[in-house]
């Protein structure tokens, strides 16, 4: 296998048979001029983990304290992933006419707004308050992802690009985990909506609607408050990266034609594979976090040590980054996708049809498989884009809706009880199965097409 097909260099082929692939051990995955830039938009990275990750369990925290159904709760992840589906689009078109940094800002902004949002929110004590401040929030989150990953790639050479990407990815889990350990110390086991009795059924439900009424505002006071100091942490972070310079190699365009653009990248195969393979991973993989809960909850765990079991997932995703990014100097990122897909393939097998605590740990080690999709299947999407990447990505930002669609989905399957005698919580984790599967053959298409 050669140097191009094992570090996924864009060359055009005149280039390929004219001289040689460059040795990519003698480039830098991060070079010192761009190391402050890159560390700033890197902490990106880790913000939006750190939100994605304290609102997962959510859905499971607003069930309890709403006193609503897993279908209604999971509306929290609609709204969320909801709002990346309609602004990555706006962040794109603005990315054009102004400069990264300045999206950049925007997005940091409106990430603010919505934590803070929060306060009125549990004031009133109205879900749908808590949605549209997630939606907002999340408006922000679009902002800065589809400006940080490409911004990101064009800080080096090309050749590392794919690294560089998986580096900075890498430090998204080390957010997704503080955000875990938040929720688990700071919300779920402070929910006093959350306490059983001595036979696991819950005591919220039979208490006097006075009682009630002030334990739920306690309540949406403790979820309230970790997203109030986020607000903060993000305006200081905003403010530093204000006063930075952060170099970029895009030029300003002030003219483009939004049409040809839509129209190149429609007549992209590879592209348009990328963007469902990205929707049918974000899909799983808020699925495989968000309902790893209620599948702990039905073999007896509470909802804190539920959570435990959702930290030791997210610390072997972190570890897979790590470890992926090292095999891409060997292996073809598109192989490895495939490998770790159908590896995911298989746990998803044994949380469904084998369930118990077998079932439990199988669903925990599919975080290790699915560390490297996300900016695996960003760089094989992004390959030879050039002028078009900005919206490229913003496609690809916008396929985080499968976030928003899929887990109410499995949410409803979840309610169900039983489905053919087995535990519905256990059954619905066909849905991950089947993004896993493509996700797979995605992978070894582009494989496959890189050796023709």
């Amino acid at each position: 296998m050669s140097e191009i097909t094992i570090n996924n260099i864009d060359l055009n082929k005149e280039e390929q048979v004219e001289k040689p692939a460059p040795n990519t051990k003698e480039e830098k995955v991060v070079e010192k001029k761009y190391l402050v830039p890159f560390v700033l938009i890197t902490s990106l990275f880790a913000l939006w983990g750190f939100a994605n990750d304290i609102t997962n369990p959510m859905v499971s925290a607003f069930k309890t304290v709403m006193d609503i159904s897993n279908f209604k709760a999971s509306f929290v992840q609609f709204a969320f992933y909801g709002g990346y589906f309609t602004m990555a689009l706006p962040a794109a078109i603005l990315i054009k006419k102004y400069s990264y940094k300045s999206v950049i800002l925007i997005g940091m902004g409106l990430y603010a707004t919505g934590t803070l949002l929060f306060i009125p929110a549990a004031q009133f004590q109205m879900f749908g308050f808590f949605l549209a401040s997630y939606y907002i929030l999340t408006f922000g989150l679009a902002f800065l992802e589809t400006t940080a990953n490409p911004l990101i790639l064009s800080l080096g050479s090309k050749s590392t690009s794919t690294q560089r990407l998986n580096l900075a990815q890498a430090f998204n889990p080390i957010g997704s985990l503080t955000g875990m350990f938040v929720a688990q110390q700071f919300i779920l086991s402070k929910l006093q909506s959350a306490e059983k009795s001595a036979e696991g059924k819950s005591l919220f439900a039979t208490l006097p609607e006075a009682e009630q009424a002030i334990i739920r505002s306690h309540d949406l006071m403790v979820i309230r408050d970790p997203y109030v100091m986020l607000g903060l942490v993000v305006l200081i972070i905003g403010i530093v990266i204000a006063v930075t310079k952060i170099p970029s190699e895009k030029k300003r365009e002030d003219n483009f034609s939004l049409k040809a653009t839509i129209n190149r990248l429609l007549d992209n195969a590879t592209y348009k594979e990328g963007v469902i393979a990205q929707i049918f991973y974000v899909g799983a993989q808020i699925m495989c976090w968000t309902f790893i809960i209620q599948y702990a909850e039905n073999l007896g765990y509470s909802k804190a040590e539920a959570q435990s079991f959702n930290i030791i997932a997210m610390v072997l995703f972190l570890t897979g980054r790590f470890v992926a990014t090292f095999m891409m100097r060997f292996v073809s990122a598109a192989l490895l996708l495939s490998i770790f897909a159908f590896g995911g393939v298989a746990l998803m097998c044994v949380t469904i049809f084998v369930g118990g605590d077998i079932g439990l740990y199988a669903l925990i080690g599919t975080s290790l498989f699915m560390s490297l999709m996300f900016p695996t299947i960003y760089g094989i999407a992004l390959e030879g884009l050039d002028n078009d990447t900005e919206f490229g990505a913003a496609g690809l930002v916008m396929a985080i809706v499968g976030g928003a669609l899929m887990p109410p989905i499995q949410g409803a399957i979840v309610d169900m009880g039983e489905v053919m005698g087995h535990p519905s919580v256990n059954i619905s984790f066909l849905l991950p199965l089947v993004c896993f599967c493509f996700i797979s053959i995605f992978g070894y298409r582009r494989f496959i097409s890189t050796k023709k």
